[in-house]
C-alpha cells in the first residue's frame, strides 16, 4: 500500500482519538459519562444507532455476502421497520420515564434483583464475545491484505477505541460515530465509483448487472417457508422481527443510545431514522458486493482471495496440484469472460432467443469456474486442516487494495476502521455501564461519590477493551463474520426479549416466573440449536416464546409470596 494511503489512515486515527478525548473535558458525573445528561439531538442519536449496528463486519462481510450469494441477505432486515415502530410506541417512552441507566434496572423494579442480574449477565456474556469478533473482523482481514502482524492490527483498532471511549464516555462515542458515518458513506461511494469505472468501456452497469442477475444474485425476495433457510421473507419478517426487537429493545448497547436523547420524541425519531435508512443502506452495501462480482467477470480474480492460504499452498507438497487448478481456473475465467461479454452484447439485440442462449452459456461457464474454486478450497482445507476456511471476508478488501487508485485505498481502509471503531466503542461503553450499574453499584458499593464511580467506569471500560482484544485473537477462524455475529446475538436476544415481554404484557407475572422463565428460554435455545438444523434467526422466536410461556406457567402455579409491582 502506498505511503499516501498510510498517511490518510494515520490522520484518521489521530483525528478520531483527539476528537473523542475532547469530549472528556468537564465530564465528572456518571450521568454525563453514561447518558450524556440526556442532551443529544435526535439526528446524532440516529446516526450513532446506525453506526453501532454497522460494524466493519457489515462493510466486509456483507459485501462478501453480496459477491457470493447476491441480494437475498437484505431479507434479514425486513422486520426492522416494524420492530422500530413497536419499540417507539412501547419501550422508548417506558425506559425514558423510568429514568434508568440500563434496561435491566427495570427488571429489578418489576421483578427482583435475581432477574436483573441474570439478564445483565447474559448481556455481558453475549456482547463481551461479540466485541471480540467485531475487532477480529477487520483485524484479521487487514493483517492479511496489508501484510501486517495480526496482533498489531488488533491493537491498532482496539487501543485507540478504548482510549477515547474510556475518557470521553457516551458523548465521545456519539460524536465520533457521527464523523465515522460520514467516512463510511464516503468510502462506500468511492468504492462504487471505482467499480463502475473498472467495467469495460463497451459494457454499461445495467448490462453487467443483468448478466450477474442470471446467476440469481439480484433476487431479493424468497417466499419459501423453510425453518432451515436463513434468508427468506418469512425468516426476515418473523425471526428478524424478534431479533431486532431483542437487539434494539433489550440490548444495552442500543438502549443506551436512545436514552441519551433529549426527549422521548427525540428517542423515537432516532429509531425511525434507523428504521427507514438501514434497509436502503444495507441494499447499497449488498449491491456493492454484486458490483464486485460484475467487476471480476471482466477482470481476472484470484482463485483464492485469502493470500495467506494461497502462499501456503504454493509452498506445500501439493503445490503442483494447486498450480494445475490455478491454470484451469485462469482458462475457465477466460471462457466465462467471453461468455459474459456475449451475454451483455446479446442484450443490445432484439432477438430474445439469442439472449437465452447467451445467458445459458454464461451460466454454464460460471458454474465451471465455481467448481474449480470449490476444488481449490477443498484442497486448502485438506492441506491446512482449516475446516472453517472461507473466502467471503476477503473479497472486498482484496478488491480495494489491488484494484483502486492511491488515496482511495486509504479512504476505504479508514472507512473499514471507522465502522469497526464505532461499533466497538458503543459496545465497550455499554459493557462498562452494565458492569458498573448492574453489578458494582448494585452489589458492592451502593453509596459512593460520582468521582468514585467515574474512576471505576473508566477502569471497567479499559478492562472490556483488553478482554475484547484478547477474544479477537481467538475469533479469527469463525467463517462468514456477518453470520457469526448474528448467530451470537440470536442465541441470547430472544430470551432477553421474552423476559421484557413478560414484564410488560403480563401484569400478574411474578419474579419467580421471570427468573426461571429466563433460564428456561436459554435452555430451550441451546437444545434447539444443538439438535436441529433450524436457521439461527428462528432461535430468537424460540427463546422469546419459551421465556414467555414458562414464565406464565410458573407465575400461575407457583406465585411469589409478595406480588410484583410495576
Amino acid at each position: 500500500m502506498h505511503f499516501i494511503d498510510w498517511l490518510i489512515i494515520t490522520i484518521y486515527l489521530i483525528w478520531i482519538v483527539s476528537d473523542g478525548l475532547k469530549r472528556s473535558k468537564g465530564l465528572n458525573a456518571v450521568r454525563g459519562y453514561f447518558l450524556a445528561n440526556r442532551s443529544l439531538p435526535w439526528w446524532a442519536v440516529g446516526l450513532t444507532v446506525m453506526a453501532t449496528q454497522m460494524s466493519a463486519i457489515t462493510l466486509v462481510g456483507t459485501t462478501g455476502q453480496g459477491y457470493t450469494d447476491g441480494m437475498r441477505f437484505v431479507q434479514f432486515y425486513f422486520g426492522l421497520p416494524v420492530a422500530m415502530i413497536i419499540l417507539s410506541v412501547t419501550l422508548v417512552p417506558f425506559f425514558y420515564r423510568a429514568n434508568v441507566y440500563t434496561a435491566y434496572e427495570y427488571l429489578e423494579r418489576r421483578f427482583d434483583v435475581r432477574t436483573r442480574t441474570l439478564a445483565s449477565l447474559l448481556f455481558l456474556l453475549s456482547r463481551g464475545l461479540q466485541a471480540g469478533v467485531v475487532i477480529a473482523a477487520p483485524a484479521v482481514i487487514l493483517s492479511i491484505v496489508l501484510n501486517l502482524n495480526l496482533t498489531i492490527t488488533i491493537l491498532a483498532i482496539g487501543v485507540p477505541t478504548t482510549i477515547y471511549t474510556m475518557f470521553g464516555g457516551v458523548q465521545a462515542v456519539t460524536w465520533t460515530d457521527v464523523k465515522q458515518m460520514v467516512i463510511i458513506v464516503a468510502g462506500l461511494a468511492a468504492a462504487i465509483v471505482g467499480l463502475v469505472m473498472g467495467l469495460p468501456d463497451e459494457i454499461g452497469v445495467g448490462e453487467a448487472l443483468h448478466v450477474a442477475g442470471t446467476t440469481g444474485r439480484l433476487l431479493t425476495l424468497d417466499f419459501t417457508f423453510d425453518l432451515n433457510e436463513t434468508y427468506t421473507v418469512w425468516s426476515g419478517m418473523i425471526g428478524g422481527l424478534f431479533l431486532m426487537l431483542g437487539y434494539f429493545g433489550c440490548d444495552q448497547s442500543q438502549v443506551q443510545r436512545y436514552l441519551t436523547a433529549r426527549s422521548v420524541t427525540a428517542g423515537r425519531q432516532s429509531l425511525m431514522m434507523s428504521a427507514f435508512a438501514k434497509i436502503p443502506l444495507q441494499t447499497l452495501i449488498l449491491l456493492t458486493g454484486v458490483l464486485v462480482f460484475t467487476f471480476y467477470l471482466f477482470n481476472a480474480p484470484p482463485m483464492l482471495f485469502n493470500t495467506v492460504h494461497d502462499q501456503q499452498m504454493r509452498s506445500s507438497p501439493r503445490m503442483a496440484e494447486y498450480e494445475e487448478l490455478n491454470s484451469n481456473f485462469l482458462q475457465a475465467f477466460n471462457d466465462r469472460r467471453e461468455a459474459a461479454r456475449a451475454a451483455a452484447a446479446a442484450r443490445r439485440m432484439p432477438d430474445a432467443t439469442g439472449i437465452e442462449a447467451a445467458d445459458a452459456l454464461f451460466q454454464k461457464r460460471d458454474l465451471e469456474l465455481g467448481h474449480i474454486r470449490d476444488d481449490a478450497k477443498a484442497l486448502v482445507i485438506e492441506v491446512t486442516g482449516d475446516r472453517s476456511y472461507s473466502d467471503v471476508n476477503y473479497v472486498f478488501p482484496t478488491f480495494v487494495t489491488t484494484q483502486l487508485p492511491i488515496g482511495v485505498v486509504g479512504l476505504i481502509i479508514a472507512a473499514i476502521l471507522a465502522a469497526a471503531m464505532s461499533s466497538i466503542a458503543a459496545e465497550l461503553n455499554s459493557l462498562s455501564t452494565a458492569t458498573v450499574i448492574d453489578f458494582y453499584r448494585r452489589h458492592f458499593r451502593q453509596e459512593a461519590s460520582d468521582e468514585h464511580y467515574m474512576r471505576i467506569s473508566k477502569m471497567t471500560t479499559g478492562f472490556w477493551g483488553l478482554t475484547a482484544s484478547i477474544i479477537a485473537m481467538y475469533a479469527v477462524n469463525l467463517g462468514t463474520l456477518i453470520e457469526v455475529v448474528n448467530r451470537f446475538g440470536s442465541f441470547f436476544y430472544g430470551s432477553l426479549l421474552g423476559v421484557f415481554m413478560l414484564a410488560i404484557l403480563v401484569r400478574w407475572a411474578t419474579a419467580r416466573g421471570a427468573f426461571w422463565g429466563l433460564i428456561g428460554g436459554m435452555i430451550s435455545v441451546t437444545v434447539v440449536a444443538l439438535t436441529s438444523e433450524i436457521s439461527f434467526l428462528w432461535l430468537n422466536v424460540v427463546g422469546a416464546i419459551a421465556v414467555f410461556f414458562v414464565g406464565i406457567a410458573i407465575s400461575a402455579f407457583q406465585p411469589s409470596k409478595e406480588p410484583a409491582s410495576n
